[in-house]
């Protein structure tokens, strides 16, 4: 709430303000859904002035409209789908990886969650030709599994080093690392800050459940709100910064209480693969 003060618009001088504020107008906010005229009265001020004061603080503080059409061009624009590589993959998900979607990669231990990821990172890196930022919090991550998957896609030496450079890789082992990583790469989409191959486009979590599960052990409330802030952060990632973004093993544990706090695309959502 801006509060009204001397300089903050052409017009508005100290005397006016004091005026204003011994009828009860003290922000903007007030002077703006006030009836002028009455105020004109009441402080014994110029009408004129006041509605060229409110004009003025309206093209300031309002915000300014946009209609349907182009919220859905920006929103197109904006978009894309990644394909993860296998045909039968891309099918279930309705064609791929949506940008600006979380999508829960669910499974036993030992069914192949980290396999799938690795997959479809070596695919949107090398066919795509997009970044990738991968968290891994078990350990799982294996660089010469990797190079595998991209050796599969291609038998060029360079094509696979610039593959593998597409891909940053960042280890954390509880959940207040793994919120300060996702927090940092937050602050560097929001800066501009990319990284030397360019702006990161999937974001792949293998696992949350892995800092997710210790907290079961101490005070509910706290792992909870803990898990709550993990859910907002990846979802905001998702939305304001257009990732495509991949946990593993989450839904057990966000759906706690009927939270559901990663639901998203239905289809898309809670697909156990």
């Amino acid at each position: 709430m801006v509060m009204l003060q001397a300089g903050l618009c052409p017009g508005l001088t100290a005397e006016m303000i004091q005026l204003l504020k011994a009828s009860g107008i003290r922000t903007v906010v007030d002077l703006i859904s006030s009836d002028l005229e009455e105020v004109a009265q009441k402080c014994s001020l110029s009408y004129k002035a006041l509605v060229a004061v409110r004009r003025v603080l309206l093209a300031q503080f309002s915000a300014f409209p946009i209609n349907g059409v182009h919220l859905y061009e920006e929103l197109k624009s904006s978009m894309a789908i990644l394909s993860t590589g296998n045909k039968s993959l891309d099918t279930l998900l309705d064609s791929g990886l949506y940008t600006g979607e979380v999508m829960e990669l669910m499974g036993a231990p030992g069914s192949g969650k980290t396999q799938v990821c690795l997959s479809i990172a070596a695919s949107v890196s090398h066919s795509l030709k997009q970044n990738v930022l991968f968290i891994d919090s078990t350990g799982g991550f294996t660089a010469s599994r990797l190079l595998q998957l991209v050796q599969s896609r291609t038998e060029e030496e360079e094509e696979q080093v610039e593959a593998l450079q597409r891909i940053q890789v960042a280890h954390v082992f509880d959940i207040y690392k793994m919120l300060a990583a996702l927090q940092e790469l937050q602050h560097c989409m929001s800066q501009q800050v990319v990284c030397s191959v360019g702006p990161v486009k999937l974001l792949v979590v293998d696992s949350v459940s892995a800092v997710v599960c210790p907290l079961f052990g101490g005070r509910q409330s706290e792992g909870l709100a803990l898990m709550m802030q993990l859910a907002r952060e990846l979802k905001t990632l998702a939305r304001e910064f257009g990732l495509a973004t991949v946990p593993t093993g989450i839904k057990v544990e966000l759906d706690i209480g009927g939270h559901g706090a990663l639901e998203e695309r239905p289809g898309a959502s809670g697909e156990e693969l």
